[in-house]
């Protein structure tokens, strides 16, 4: 299916599975039902952990598969497990590029236009059952924000033989960001300072899209961000994407790659929305300018007294209610000068512009972080030296295209929580093809 038709209900299924042409939620069930069948009447993706433990198993296993049937009933006639997919065996996979929590990336190339591509195959394993709800919101996610070209483009979904395995087919881009840094520290290279605001101007430009649409990405990282050789930048992995409304409702902390998790998901707050990207964006920026993560923490803890040691200890006279936060009632943080930040950056933003931007990125209180309208129009972007052209960046060798032999087994997915590491290349994925 082109990807025409497979944008075509893009809006439809996504205004379907949100309640409304207006994005609202259906009624809370807890509003309008009587207290003897509270819990059985709610939906099962708002039942909480406590909830589903006060239930029976077959009632928990009769509102899964309710839940599992209405999502696929709003599924356009293309989607993978209906009808009208197209094949994975349309494409030659040449080589993997990565492996993460949520799929596992290869490099293929399309057997009749010869067009080399993406191909990311969704991990299945953890549902006993049905489509996976994490992987249908990830293709969600991305049927929503793809259109930006600041954001990585699923062109369609294609399936093997069995319904565990479901493949993106994305634009394939060269590098990511984490990789070609630790290559040109390699070789003593560095960025300059036009081609900072560069990247930093397509990273904010994506991440507005992303919010304008209601989307918080929850995990934007260096190694989550692709590079082309013609210099345009892309936000890619959606695994842990959600969209969020008003009023916001309580997501898990849990989320974001330590070294870029904002301080309020640190101390553990539950109510968060887009500030929780800027504050990645802002660590990303530190980490274009000094090709070193800027809070390498080795723990929770210990990440907090990084921030804490660069931006200052929070306190209720800058971020008014911290102090009811979980983790500032049981953590005991040494009191720090408010804020280090222009010290540690005086070599690369000499100008008040560069460092104010960096500043309000890395605000503490996440009412008062720049948000990426604001982010976007900043003064730095607009003195000299201005922005360079995408066109006038360096080409690199690309990691993800080296090292083809034929395969070890792919290795076991990573955790979450574990440091930021480079993608694993250099493996050749053996389609099973008398089985598509």
């Amino acid at each position: 299916m082109d990807e025409r038709h497979f944008r075509s209900r893009a809006t439809t299924v996504d205004t379907e599975m949100n309640g409304g042409a207006n994005g609202e939620e259906d009624d809370d069930p807890m509003d309008i039902i009587g207290d003897d069948d509270l819990i059985e009447n709610k939906d099962f993706d708002r039942l909480t952990e406590e909830e589903k433990l006060l239930l029976a198993p077959e009632v928990l296993k009769l509102m899964e598969d309710k839940y599992q049937r209405r999502l696929v009933s709003l599924l356009p006639v293309y989607y993978p497990g209906i009808s009208g997919c197209r094949s994975v065996a349309e494409y030659e996979c040449l080589n993997k590029i990565s492996e993460g929590t949520f799929g596992v990336v290869y490099r293929a190339q399309n057997k009749r236009t010869d067009e080399i591509v993406a191909l990311k195959r969704l991990k299945m394993e953890k549902e006993h059952q049905g489509f996976p709800i994490t992987s249908l919101r990830e293709i969600n996610m991305l049927l929503k924000c793809g259109a930006h070209a600041n954001v990585v483009n699923v062109r369609e979904v294609v399936v093997g033989s069995s319904m565990d395995k479901i493949y993106l087919v994305m634009d394939y881009v060269e590098h990511d960001v984490k990789s070609l840094i630790e290559l040109m520290k390699s070789r003593g290279k560095k960025w300059t300072i036009p081609q900072v605001k560069t990247l930093l101007r397509q990273l904010i430009a994506g991440v507005l899209y992303m919010h304008e649409e209601y989307v918080i990405h929850r995990d934007l990282k260096t190694s989550n961000l692709l590079l082309s050789h013609q210099g345009i930048l892309k936000i890619g992995d959606f695994g842990l994407a959600r969209e969020f409304g008003d009023p916001i409702k309580p997501y898990t902390p849990v989320v974001v790659t330590l070294w870029y998790r904002s301080p309020e998901l640190l101390l553990g707050t539950k109510l968060y929305s887009t500030p929780v990207d800027m504050w990645s964006v802002g660590c990303i920026f530190a980490e274009f300018l000094k090709l070193d993560p800027l809070f390498p923490g080795r723990s929770e803890i210990d990440q907090m007294q990084k921030i804490f040691k660069e931006v200052g200890t929070p306190n209720e006279q800058i971020w008014p209610g911290c102090m009811e936060l979980p983790g500032m009632k049981t953590g005991v943080f040494a009191d720090t000068p408010y804020n280090q930040l222009r010290r540690k950056f005086a070599a690369e933003l000499p100008d008040d512009d560069g460092y104010e931007l960096l500043n309000k990125l890395l605000t503490l209180n996440p009412a008062k972080r720049l948000d990426a309208e604001h982010a976007l129009v900043s003064k730095w972007f607009f003195n000299d030296p201005k922005p360079a052209h995408p066109s006038t960046f360096p080409t690199w060798p690309a990691k993800s295209e080296q090292n083809r032999r034929p395969p070890n087994e792919p290795v076991a997915p990573r955790s979450q929580q574990q440091q930021p590491q480079r993608p694993v290349g250099g493996f050749t994925l053996r389609f099973d093809a008398p089985k598509f």
